[in-house]
């Protein structure tokens, strides 16, 4: 069932079980039906920060009731934020982010294998990295890898920090609804002068032109216009994406009316200001945090870009993580040059890591360093068992074949040894083979053996022949994503490149010369699903092919008619109109079919 956070008319609980198939005259069925219709707006949980603080004078427990957390060591308040903070309480949230964990292994990576230090404080400026943001080449960075950002980086082009800034800033659903994105993107084009609502917000929003993107500037415009004061412009930045926003916002309406008026605003005018500070009922970055994160998503940009091998090393190490999966992202480092080895049992320890390249390699690829895959990425392979394999490698030496490894790693069940000999994890274990011979072995060696057998030779049991055919193309690329989630072959759309250039589908990388306006065809795995609630019932999808990343926009009513086919088809393909301006690039699409092309589970990130 989908949970598109925009929801049409015909988005009704009982059209969502059609759509997924289920027998609606079932007695079963409908009862169920009903009891989720009746559970539907229940409260769930506890709502709790991840990563809070509280602090008072004195002893909190004399202050505010505190119960203890269901993680150890863990305690909640039982007042909400707003009660604490109405307390004089101060209240501190720390964000955990999954990129402060990649940037923190790549500064480990970089020193180590590069022999250069990383000090994310004093990363210089540098126009190459900004040039690679303005491109939107940005998947796997922080922040600015959302197709939303991706189709607004070509157009302001950032060219330094505080353009940054405010990048991260605008893709904001305050910014959004509040109907300021396209105006900044016109005026940072040029193709709008810089006009100012009143002449007295000139000097707080000329940085940003003429357009509010940060609380402070909202908060702002509510001293100015109607004199609100300090505390009257804290209760404003209270309603910023709360729940209480709407209420706060009508406490406020006729002291704001007053104040404008005597301060000789005009109806027109008044009414606009309303607009503006209207939009608190929906997320807006402060500036602080804007800086912050914009901080960040350079460090990543600067980090992938001069050193390519280290960063996707570290992203691959703390999945899941952004919007793009594990495969995404090992497609897009090799189209950034980089060499990623598979899983190998002699070689690849838990985590991903790093290898340096052979002389011959050196000149194919991008950099001095590969990617070796974990042994993490064996889907049910348990980690003590790896560090038992890593343990036995580092005491004995490598393994001679599949048998050697189950002697020497008694901690290992059978089932594991088929996970690893499907992964090909044992493709180079002794004399190469492919891997249903090592499956063959794995099935034999996983076999305990009594006291009379357990002494044989390997040779023994190496020289009985594997009856089964080796994997085709299209086997090992379903054993692939079945096993770790990634191929490292050629993309699976590469295999029928011949069959889509009939068919008169553009590979992605072919769209960025087209004309706009023009009929097109793509088609290509599909990586994510979006229908956020800002955009009024469309959707969009991001295609992925072997050259690289398109995108196509669904109509409403085109989704109404296809919904099983957008929601469901791991390969689509899209007709349509292209759109080509300012180098942002879409199909707009006006037919979409699902393509049969093979059997391999390919995972969407669908953000609703």
């Amino acid at each position: 069932m989908s949970a598109w956070e925009w929801k049409a008319p015909s988005d009704t609980l009982e059209n969502s079980f059609k759509a997924a198939g289920l027998d609606m005259k079932h007695r079963r069925i409908a009862h169920y039906l009903q009891k989720c219709g009746d559970v539907l707006r229940l409260p769930r949980n506890l709502g709790q920060h991840s990563g809070g603080m509280v602090i008072c004078q004195g002893h909190l427990d004399s202050v505010v009731p505190i119960e203890r957390a269901s993680m150890p060591g863990r305690t909640v308040v039982q007042w909400d934020k707003d009660d604490c903070s109405d307390m004089g309480i101060i209240k501190v949230d720390l964000l955990g982010l999954g990129m402060l964990a990649v940037l923190k292994d790549a500064a480990y990576l970089v020193p180590q294998y590069y022999g250069e230090p990383l000090d994310y404080a004093q990363l210089p400026q540098d126009d190459a990295v900004y040039a690679t943001i303005a491109e939107a080449d940005t998947i796997g960075l922080f922040q600015i890898e959302s197709r939303a950002q991706m189709s607004a980086l070509p157009r302001t082009r950032p060219k330094c920090f505080a353009d940054l800034s405010m990048q991260v800033a605008i893709i904001r659903p305050g910014p959004v609804t509040g109907k300021f994105v396209n105006p900044y993107i016109a005026r940072r084009l040029g193709r709008e002068p810089v006009t100012y609502l009143h002449p007295s917000f000139k000097p707080f929003l000329e940085r940003t032109l003429g357009v509010p993107l940060f609380q402070e500037q909202v908060m702002k415009i509510g001293m100015v216009a109607a004199n609100l004061t300090g505390g009257e412009a804290e209760e404003l930045r209270k309603a910023m994406g709360g729940k209480r926003s709407e209420s706060i916002i009508a406490g406020l309406k006729t002291r704001l009316h007053e104040g404008m008026t005597a301060n000789g605003f005009d109806a027109a005018a008044q009414e606009e200001v309303m607009r503006v500070l209207a939009t608190v009922k929906e997320f807006m970055f402060p500036e602080s945090h804007a800086h912050s994160f914009a901080s960040i998503a350079y460090s990543s940009a600067y980090t992938r870009h001069h050193y390519t091998a280290a960063y996707t090393c570290a992203l691959f190490n703390n999945q899941p993580m952004g919007f793009y999966s594990p495969a995404t992202i090992a497609n897009d480092a090799k189209r950034h040059g980089v060499r990623i080895v598979p899983i190998d049992v002699q070689r690849s320890d838990w985590f991903c890591t790093l290898e340096e390249l052979s002389g011959d390699d050196r000149t194919k690829y991008t950099g001095r360093f590969a990617v070796r895959m974990g042994l993490c990425y064996v889907k049910g392979l348990r980690r003590a068992v790896a560090e038992d394999i890593m343990e036995a490698r580092l005491t004995d030496g490598l393994f001679t074949s599949e048998y050697d490894l189950r002697r020497r790693v008694q901690s290992i069940k059978k089932g594991e040894l088929v996970l690893l000999a499907k992964a090909g994890a044992f493709n180079w274990t002794g004399e190469k083979h492919h891997r249903r011979t090592a499956l063959w072995y794995a099935e034999r060696a996983g076999q305990n053996a009594e006291p009379l057998f357990e002494n044989i030779p390997d040779e023994h049991e190496l020289g009985a022949v594997a009856p089964l055919r080796p994997m085709t193309t299209e086997e090992r690329l379903v054993a692939d994503f079945d096993s770790t989630g990634v191929t490292l072959g050629p993309h699976p759309m590469a295999y029928h490149r011949r069959e889509m250039n009939a068919a008169g589908v553009l590979p992605a990388a072919h769209l960025k010369g087209m004309p706009d306006g023009m009929y097109a065809c793509i088609a290509g795995a599909v990586i994510a699903r979006q229908r956020p609630g800002t955009a009024e019932g469309f959707i969009f999808l991001s295609l992925e092919d072997e050259t690289g990343v398109s995108n196509a926009i669904i109509h409403p009513h085109l989704y109404e008619r296809n919904r099983v086919t957008v929601t469901r088809g791991k390969f689509l393909r899209v007709e349509g109109t292209l759109q080509n301006q300012d180098g942002v690039i879409n199909v707009r699409a006006s037919a979409v079919h699902i393509l049969a092309l093979s059997d391999i589970d390919v995972r969407s990130h669908d953000f609703h």
